[in-house]
């Protein structure tokens, strides 16, 4: 499927995907009735040229090939970690204020009685 991002229009491809995806074999009255069935304009030369692009492979193949070239590729989730990480560290000494605070007010509760006896 990366392979075919090169084509001109990617609504031949999710519709060609569409159709492989129904179980049937995508050809071109059916991938055309696919786009026509959402009001999309149809050029016969490119959804012939996609066609034949993929007249000797495998969807199934080519969806695996495509899905273990996308897990290469980083997701930035390494950034919102560290960026986490140091606000993290940054909230610590907050805390830590915050239970010195606290340990002053606990001393309040030594005076001899409490709020509901």
């Amino acid at each position: 499927v990366i392979l075919l991002l090169n084509s001109p229009k990617m609504k031949y491809v999710a519709a060609a995907l569409l159709v492989s995806l129904s179980g049937k074999n995508a050809d071109k009255n059916s991938v055309k009735k696919v786009l026509e069935s959402v009001g999309a304009d149809v050029d016969d030369g490119k959804l012939g040229d996609l066609l034949a692009k993929l007249a000797d492979k495998n969807i199934e193949d080519l969806k695996s090939a495509g899905l273990e070239k996308l897990s290469a590729v980083p997701s930035g989730g390494g950034v919102a970690v560290a960026a986490s990480a140091a606000g993290g560290a940054a909230a610590a000494p907050a805390a830590s204020e915050e239970k010195k605070e606290e340990s002053e007010e606990e001393s309040d509760d030594d005076m001899g009685f409490g709020l509901f006896d």
